[in-house]
């Protein structure tokens, strides 16, 4: 594919690069406080949110020469700017045709736009939450966009009332339309990740571990693949589906639903599904400290990426500038 895929694992505070050493799978892991969704524009800028953070990073391949090994890495993701949101629990996130930034705000249960100035600027939020208050209501969480713009959203419950959602949640999901507030799918057992791709709606049905597509038109749903844990997390390549699942660990709030009433044994991995048969093509399964995984994201024409964080010298000695003045930089006298 020419590709790799970042994972991200707020469990284990991890940002996960899954990346081709010759004909190794290499994982590589980076720190972040709490990492869940993630957003790739089409100009280059990856953002990552965190507890209380939005991380915006970009692509400087050119950095690649002070890494060890030098110059392996196709692809270098530098940290540029950093927003303080507040511990607002956020879940999903994607840029528009504008490269505006868009995130689900799950606390206070609506869509926002990235403000400079505010902690958060809300947008848009179910039309049967009547306030914006830090009591998630309804457990807002997937965002699908269409056109560069938001198309669908997924809530575990309906609800205007303190976490209302946990009454109902093995089967209480709904899937909502952005542009009208209607309820599009519904008697969802604990949604997430909605997507638009090939001109048709899919998302996980969690709490059952399954992969579904949409009818747009009626509602129906089609399983087309059950797959061995809570799943979370969904990117596409061409007939491809990447999933990811989780194991749920005991505490988790995700629990008595479907999947934890059969007793069937849950793993914690990336599994790849041809969309087209249903049948599981790849798997990459976590036996180690990854229990949890929220987000998948392909990052195409880098098959060797490197993510840098704030620890280590990195960040104190590389230095990035337009390219309009590249030609007035000099190499430092030695």
């Amino acid at each position: 594919m020419g590709a790799s895929l970042l994972v991200s694992t707020y469990q284990a505070g991890k940002l996960v690069l899954v990346r081709s050493d010759g004909n190794i799978i290499n994982t590589h892991y980076r720190s972040f406080q709490r990492p869940m969704g993630m957003a790739l524009s089409n100009k280059g800028a990856l953002a990552l949110g965190t507890q209380i953070e939005i991380i915006e990073f970009r692509n400087m391949p050119g950095a690649a020469a002070r890494l060890d090994p030098p110059n392996k890495n196709d692809a270098v993701w530098m940290p540029r700017r950093s927003y303080v949101t507040g511990a607002i629990d956020i879940h999903e996130m994607a840029y528009g045709g504008d490269e505006e930034l868009w995130y689900v705000n799950t606390l206070f249960s609506c869509l926002c736009l990235l403000d400079r100035e505010s902690s958060f600027a809300p947008v848009w939020r179910p039309k049967f939450v009547t306030k914006y208050s830090a009591e998630d209501r309804c457990h807002l969480n997937g965002l699908a966009m269409r056109d560069g713009k938001p198309a669908t959203l997924t809530a575990l419950g309906i609800s205007d009332e303190v976490e209302g959602w946990r009454a109902n949640k093995r089967d209480g999901g709904v899937a909502i339309d952005y542009a009208t507030k209607e309820i599009v799918v519904t008697d969802l057992s604990m949604p997430h990740s909605p997507r638009w791709h090939d001109g048709k709606l899919w998302l996980l049905e969690s709490g059952r571990g399954a992969l579904l597509q949409i009818d747009a038109a009626t509602g129906a749903k089609i399983e087309v693949a059950r797959l061995p844990g809570f799943l979370r997390g969904l990117d596409f390549h061409g007939p491809l589906a990447f999933v990811g699942l989780c194991q749920l660990r005991e505490t988790n709030a995700f629990t008595d639903i479907p999947i934890t009433d059969e007793n069937r044994e849950r793993s914690s991995g990336i599994w790849v599904i041809d969309t087209r048969s249903g049948q599981t093509v790849a798997i990459l399964k976590f036996t180690g400290g990854v229990q949890e995984i929220f987000a998948i994201t392909i990052l195409r024409g880098a098959t060797y990426p490197e993510v840098v964080n704030e620890s280590g010298d990195l960040l104190a000695s590389i230095y990035a500038v337009p390219d309009s003045v590249l030609h007035e930089v000099a190499a430092p006298r030695v």
